[in-house]
C-alpha cells in the first residue's frame, strides 16, 4: 500500500502523510475512539479531492472528512484516509450584503467568519462551545446549533447551497429547486440524477411519509439530528403541497460527510442581535427546580437559555483561567440557568430581565438571581463554554464520557425525562454531569466511567442503550447537535424504525454506492464499544520520570487528560496565547492536542526500554515554545511545556544532546565567566558573532544579547545608586531575587528595581548568584535543574513569614511557583516558598491596593504605554498587575496589547530552524501593534526574551515596567 500512497502523493498538489506520527495524531478526535488511519491528506484544491475519490474507489478504502477534529461522537476517526481541509480550504469566497449571504470554503472558522461579517451588521447564528476553532464544514456535517439556536435556528436552517464532489468524482451543486427543476433532475443519467430518483422513489408515497412522521423525533424539537433528515425532505415540494422548494442541503447538513464531499458552502446570515443584553444567572438548590424553570423562562423572548450543574461549576474552581469568571456564583448551587435577553436599549433589556425574575419568583423556584451586564456576560458565557473541556480535569481514569450527552426532547417533556434519566443513572450507581442547552430541550448528560475497565465498557453500552429507549419513549432525538458518529449510529434503527432506516440505507447507496465516504458512520455503523482510545483491561505501563507528576497520578494520566476539545487550535483573534506554533503553521502536528496524544500513544504502546526514545516524539515537540499557555488556557490544564521538559530529559538519556543545546542550557555559566570582563566579552561577541552563529546553528538575522552586569550595592560601593539613603518606612521586608537574566543581561533593570523599592521605603535585601535553572528546564537538563531548585529552596526556606520574595524576570521567578514543586525533594517547603514568591508587579500592585504606594510619589507627566505580557506571567499570574502599576501615575495611559506569545521563547528564536516560526508568531499580533504605536508611546515588556524579540522584529526598544516606574519617581 505504501507504493500506492507514494504514487498518490505525486498526483495531489496538497500534502499526503502516511508516517507513524501523522497517523497517530489523526487517530483520535474529541471522542472516546481511536482508529489508526491509512494516511492523512491535506488537499489544496477540489481536483485533489477528486483524485482522492478515484483512489478510494480503485482501492476500496474510505475517506474521512475532517476540519477542526472536535467531534465528540467519533465522526473524524476511521481506518481510511483522513482528509483534513482545515489548512487550505479556508477562504471566504464571496459576500452578498443585499441577500445577506456568504460563500465560504469548509475550513473557515465560525468566529473568524463573524469577525468578517460584523462591520456589515450581519452574523452566522449557530454558535457552538467550540466556535473559536470549529469550522463551517464541520458545522454543516454535524448540523451544529449551540447557544443561539432558540433564536437563530441550526446550521441546516442557514445552509442555502452546497458545492460538492460526489463519490464518482463528479461535481454537484445542491440548492433550492422548484418542482419543475426538481423533475428535470430526475431525467439525468448521472450519479446526481440517480440520487434525485432515489429520493423521489423513497418519499413519493404517502405511506412512506406517514412512516417518517410516526417514527422520527417530534418536529417541535428543532435540534434533531438522528440519521438522515428525511423528515425535512418529506415536508418540501414536491412531497408536500404547501412545502418550500426542495433543497438537498437539508439532507447533507447533519450527514457527517457520509454522502458527498463539500467544497463550498453558501450560508444565509442574520442581522446582529440588538445591541444591549442582560443575563439573569438563576441559581437553584436542585436540578428538578432548575428544569421546571425552563418552561416559564422560555415564555420570554430569550436569546440564551443554558444550564450548568454543580459538577461543571466545581471543575472551574481548579482552573486557573476560569477562577476569575466565577464572580457571579452565589453559594454552592446545584445548577445555574443562564437566561439572556436583548433589546435596543439597556433600559429595555433590564426590564425584560426583571420580568423573567418576577415570573420565576412567582413559581417559587430559584434562590438567587444575579443580573450580569456588559463584559460580565462574556465572562459567564466563557465559564459555560469551558465546561466540556473542564470535564477532562477529573484526575484519574474515570472520565465524564460522551455517549448520551446529546439527547433532546420537547420542552414539556424535559422535567419528566430527567426524572427517568436520573432513575437510570441511580440504577447503575452512576454520577452524571448535567450540562444543557435547556431552552432547546437538549441536555449534555454524561456518565462518569473508566473505559479502561471491561465492566465500565459494558456499562457504557448498557447506559447508552437504556437512554436510547428512554429518548424513544418521548419521541426525542438521540443526537441533538453532536451527531451520531460511532457512539450513537448503532441506535438509529431503534430511533427511526426499521422501514425508515432502510430508506436511509437506500439514500446512502444512491450517493455513495461503494461507501468511500466516512464508512461506519450513520449506516452500517461501527460497534459503539469497540476501537476505544484506551486498551480495555490493559496493565498500566511503568513510566519513569524525574519531575513529580503525583498531582495527576503520573505523566501518562496528565497526557490522557487531553480529551481532544481542540482549544489549542484557536486563532489570535480569539485571544490568549495557545498554541503559538499552531497559529504559525496551521498544522495539527503543532497543537497541544497532538503533543499530548502522541506522548500518550508512545508511552502506552512502545516496547523500547526507554519509551520516550522515539523520533516521532522529538518531531511533535520540536515547535513547542514552552510558553505554558496550555497550563491555563487548555480547559484540562494539559501542561505540555512540562511534558516537553520531561521528554527532552528522557530522550537525551538515549540520544545525548548537541553542542548548541549544551551551550544554551549552560548559558548562565558562560555569562558568569564573561561577567569578569564584560567589555571584552561584548567586543569578542561582535567580532566573532557571525562565525558563532554559523557554527552553532543560530539564525543569521538574530542579534546576540550583550552582557549588562548588575552590581549589587549591598555587596560593594558602586556607582549608579545616588541618594539611596532613604530610610525604610514600610513594615514589609522585601527580598529582591536578582535572577540570572537580570544579573548578567539586564543589569540596569535590576538596578532600577533596587532604586525603585528603596526609594518607595522598603527594607530591601538583594540576593544574587542564584540561577533559577530556567535554561536547564527548557533544554531538558533536569538533573542540573533539580540541584538548583533544591539549592534555592534551601537558601530561601528560612525567610520570615513577613518577608516577600520579589522577582524581576517572569520566566525565572515563576519557577518557584511551578517547576520547583515538581523538582524539589521537599515539596512542602517548596510550596511554602512559592506562596511568598511574587513578580515585582504583583507585589507593587498589592501595595497600591493597601494604600502604601500612591500616585503622589510619581510624576504627573502624560505618557502613553503599550504593554506586552510574558507568557509565563499570563499562565501563572496576570498581566493585569502590570497594567495596574503603570496606571498609577495620574497621567499615564497604559493599554495591554492583546498578544499571545512573542515567539522568542528563550533559545527557541535563536535556533536557525525555528527562526521563521519565531518571527511568524511575533507577526500574529505583537509586531503589528508595536509598529502601529507612535514614537511617543512607550513599549513595555517584562520578559527579557520578549524585549529582545521586539527589538529584532520592530527595531523598537521595550522597557521593563520597573524601569518605567523608576523613571516616573519624583
Amino acid at each position: 500500500m505504501n507504493l500506492l500512497l507514494q504514487k498518490l502523493q505525486q498526483q495531489v498538489e496538497g500534502d499526503l502523510h502516511y508516517d507513524n506520527l501523522h497517523k497517530t495524531i489523526y487517530a483520535t478526535d474529541a471522542s472516546v475512539y481511536r482508529k489508526i488511519p491509512l494516511a492523512v491528506a491535506l488537499p489544496k484544491t477540489a481536483q485533489d479531492i477528486k483524485v482522492l475519490c478515484e483512489f478510494a474507489l480503485q482501492n476500496s478504502i474510505t475517506l474521512i472528512p475532517r476540519t477542526a477534529g472536535t467531534s465528540l461522537a467519533g465522526q473524524c476517526v476511521g481506518d481510511g484516509i483522513v482528509v483534513d481541509v482545515s489548512k487550505h480550504f479556508t477562504n471566504i469566497i464571496s459576500f452578498d450584503k443585499e441577500k445577506k449571504q456568504v460563500v465560504v470554503q469548509p475550513g473557515v472558522i465560525r468566529d473568524e467568519l463573524n469577525l468578517f461579517l460584523k462591520p456589515h451588521g450581519l452574523f452566522f447564528g449557530p454558535n457552538t462551545s467550540t466556535a473559536n476553532r470549529c469550522m463551517i464544514g464541520g458545522m454543516v456535517g454535524n448540523n451544529s446549533s449551540g447557544t443561539t439556536s432558540i433564536q437563530y435556528g441550526v446550521t441546516r436552517d442557514k445552509t442555502v447551497r452546497l458545492k460538492t464532489i460526489l463519490s464518482d468524482g463528479s461535481e454537484a451543486t445542491f440548492e433550492d429547486l422548484d418542482e419543475v427543476r426538481f423533475r428535470e433532475k430526475l431525467t439525468h443519467t448521472t450519479l446526481e440524477g440517480s440520487i434525485y430518483n432515489t429520493i423521489y422513489t423513497s418519499l413519493k408515497d404517502e405511506e412512506s411519509r406517514a412512516e417518517i412522521a410516526a417514527h422520527f423525533p417530534k418536529p417541535e424539537i428543532h435540534r434533531r439530528n438522528t440519521g438522515y433528515a428525511l423528515d425535512y425532505l418529506a415536508q418540501m415540494n414536491p412531497f408536500h403541497v404547501s412545502g418550500k422548494d426542495f433543497n438537498m442541503c437539508s439532507l447533507l447538513a447533519g450527514s457527517e460527510g457520509t454522502l458527498a464531499f463539500t467544497t463550498e458552502i453558501t450560508l444565509q446570515l442574520d442581522e446582529l442581535p440588538p445591541a444591549y443584553n442582560v443575563l439573569v444567572a438563576a441559581h437553584f438548590e436542585d436540578l428538578t427546580s432548575c428544569l421546571k424553570a425552563v418552561v416559564p423562562a422560555m415564555r420570554h423572548n430569550l436569546f440564551t437559555c443554558e444550564m450548568m450543574d454543580k459538577v461543571i461549576l466545581d471543575c472551574t474552581k481548579n482552573n486557573r483561567d476560569q477562577l476569575k469568571n466565577r464572580f457571579f456564583v452565589d453559594g454552592d448551587p446545584a445548577a445555574i440557568l443562564m437566561l439572556e435577553v436583548c433589546d435596543h436599549t439597556l433600559e429595555g433589556a433590564r426590564a425584560q430581565a426583571s420580568a423573567v425574575i418576577t415570573d420565576l419568583q412567582k413559581e417559587q423556584i430559584g434562590y438567587a438571581f444575579p443580573i450580569l451586564e456588559g463584559p460580565e456576560i462574556a465572562q459567564a458565557m466563557e465559564l459555560r463554554k469551558a465546561g466540556l473541556g473542564l470535564l477532562g480535569n477529573i484526575i484519574g481514569d474515570k472520565k465524564a464520557v460522551a455517549c448520551i450527552e446529546d439527547t433532546a426532547v420537547a420542552l414539556e417533556d424535559l422535567a419528566a425525562y430527567i426524572d427517568e434519566f436520573t432513575a437510570i443513572m441511580d440504577r447503575y450507581e452512576q454520577d452524571a454531569v448535567y450540562y444543557a442547552h435547556a431552552g432547546a430541550g437538549e441536555l449534555h448528560l454524561r456518565p462518569i466511567l473508566d473505559l479502561k475497565k471491561k465492566e465500565d465498557v459494558s456499562l457504557f453500552r448498557q447506559i447508552t442503550t437504556d437512554v436510547a429507549h428512554l429518548v424513544k419513549k418521548y419521541n426525542g432525538s438521540m443526537s441533538g447537535e453532536h451527531g451520531d458518529g460511532i457512539v450513537r449510529a448503532e441506535f438509529i434503527p431503534l430511533m427511526v424504525g426499521k422501514k425508515n432506516y432502510e430508506m436511509m440505507k437506500a439514500v446512502k447507496s444512491a450517493f455513495d454506492p461503494h461507501h468511500i465516504f466516512n464508512a461506519g458512520k450513520i449506516i452500517d455503523a461501527f460497534p459503539m464499544d469497540q476501537n476505544l482510545r484506551y486498551e480495555v483491561g490493559r496493565q498500566e505501563p511503568a513510566v519513569e520520570t524525574l519531575l513529580n507528576f503525583n498531582d495527576n497520578q503520573g505523566i501518562l494520566r496528565l497526557a490522557e487528560k487531553c480529551n481532544g476539545s481542540g482549544d489549542c487550535r484557536k486563532m489570535p483573534s480569539a485571544g490568549g496565547a495557545m498554541c503559538p506554533s499552531y497559529r504559525a503553521t496551521r498544522d495539527e502536528k503543532d497543537t497541544t492536542r497532538a503533543r499530548a496524544n502522541t506522548l500518550r500513544e508512545f508511552l502506552t504502546t512502545s516496547e523500547k526500554a526507554n519509551k520516550y526514545n522515539h523520533k516521532e516524539l522529538k518531531d511533535v515537540f520540536d515547535l513547542c515554545l514552552s510558553c505554558k499557555a496550555c497550563a491555563s488556557e487548555c480547559p484540562s490544564n494539559v501542561d505540555v511545556a512540562t511534558l516537553k521538559a520531561e521528554f527532552e530529559y528522557q530522550y537525551q538519556k538515549s540520544n545525548g544532546s548537541s553542542l548548541r543545546t549544551k551551550l544554551f542550557a549552560h548559558n548562565t555559566k558562560i555569562n558568569k565567566l564573561g561577567a569578569a570582563a564584560p567589555r571584552f566579552y561584548n567586543t569578542m561577541l561582535a567580532v566573532t558573532g557571525g562565525v558563532a552563529k554559523a557554527t552553532l546553528g543560530i539564525a543569521k538575522k538574530r542579534s546576540l544579547p550583550k552582557l549588562e552586569v548588575f552590581l549589587n550595592p549591598q555587596e560593594s560601593n558602586v556607582a549608579g545608586y545616588n541618594n539611596l539613603s532613604t530610610p525604610a518606612i514600610s513594615k514589609t521586608k522585601v527580598v529582591l531575587y536578582v535572577d540570572e537574566f537580570s544579573q548578567y543581561l539586564d543589569g540596569s533593570i535590576a538596578q532600577d528595581a533596587v532604586v525603585l523599592l528603596t526609594k518607595l521605603g522598603y527594607d530591601l535585601q538583594v540576593i544574587t548568584n542564584h540561577d533559577s535553572g530556567r535554561s536547564y528546564i527548557s533544554k531538558g537538563f533536569l538533573d542540573e535543574a533539580k540541584v538548583l531548585a533544591n539549592k534555592n529552596i534551601a537558601a530561601f526556606k528560612d525567610i520570615g513569614d513577613e518577608t516577600v520574595i520579589v522577582g524581576i524576570e517572569p520566566s525565572a521567578l515563576l519557577t518557584f511557583r511551578d517547576e520547583y514543586i515538581r523538582l524539589a525533594d521537599d515539596v512542602q517547603i517548596a510550596k511554602q516558598i512559592a506562596e511568598k514568591a511574587s513578580l515585582i508587579e504583583e507585589f507593587l500592585h498589592n501595595e497600591i491596593k493597601k494604600g502604601v504606594i500612591t500616585a503622589e510619589q510619581f510624576s504627573a507627566q502624560a505618557k502613553k504605554l503599550k504593554i506586552h505580557g510574558h507568557c509565563h506571567q499570563k499562565a501563572l499570574s496576570s498581566v493585569s498587575h502590570t497594567f495596574a502599576i503603570l496606571n498609577l501615575p495620574v497621567n499615564y495611559v497604559p493599554t495591554i496589547i492583546p498578544s499571545g506569545c512573542c515567539g522568542m521563547a528563550g533559545s527557541f528564536g535563536y535556533e536557525k530552524e525555528h527562526y521563521e516560526v519565531s518571527m511568524k508568531v511575533g507577526e500574529q499580533t505583537l509586531f503589528p501593534a508595536v509598529r502601529k504605536a507612535g514614537n511617543d508611546t512607550v513599549i513595555v515588556a517584562n520578559g527579557t526574551s520578549c524585549r529582545h524579540q521586539i527589538k529584532d522584529g520592530t527595531q523598537r526598544v521595550a522597557l521593563h515596567p520597573v524601569t518605567v516606574l523608576r523613571q516616573a519617581l519624583i
